[in-house]
């Protein structure tokens, strides 16, 4: 849930990205857009098997600061010279780099998911914390409390 072939969706289509310039800038930038933190690492050479379909995006270069691929310098849509072998991948791995410090509240989005649900976009809320998941308790919880898991989560 938190790595794979990174994929595009423009037009209309899905489509993958060339690995050219591809690094860990603009696996930030990804990770980031999918609400994902932890150490973002880019992988090269179709790492999560090749897609099919469209390449849709090639020389892409993030600064990593950017919210979002669109904002990357890179080329235009469509234009590319690469095979599905160069697809790039990412792992927003949410177990590298965390930082959990209870007494300041802070949590790293990444270190929450969601189980037992009959789809990935619902289920219990769960809490990775000290090299365990957990569960969160409803006491409390309303309707804001599930938007920013959501959002945490990289739903809309």
């Amino acid at each position: 849930s938190f790595e794979g072939r990174v994929e595009v969706y423009h037009n209309g289509k899905w489509g993958t990205i060339c690995d050219d310039q591809w690094d860990d800038r603009d696996a930030e930038v990804v990770c980031r857009q999918l609400g994902l933190s932890g150490n973002p690492k880019a992988l090269s050479w179709a790492h999560f098997g090749q897609g099919s379909g469209p390449i849709l995006l090639d020389e892409v270069e993030c600064s990593g600061n950017e919210l979002s691929l669109d904002q990357c310098k890179k080329s235009d849509w469509g234009q590319q010279n690469c095979d599905h072998i160069e697809d790039a991948g990412v792992s927003c791995d949410p177990f590298t780099g965390m930082n959990l410090q209870l007494g300041a509240s802070r949590m790293q989005r990444g270190s929450v998911r969601l189980a037992g649900g009959r789809s990935p976009h619902e289920g219990r809320v769960e809490i990775y914390y000290n090299g365990d998941w957990g569960t969160v308790c409803d006491d409390g919880w309303t309707d804001l409390n599930a938007q920013v898991i959501c959002r945490q989560l990289g739903f809309r």
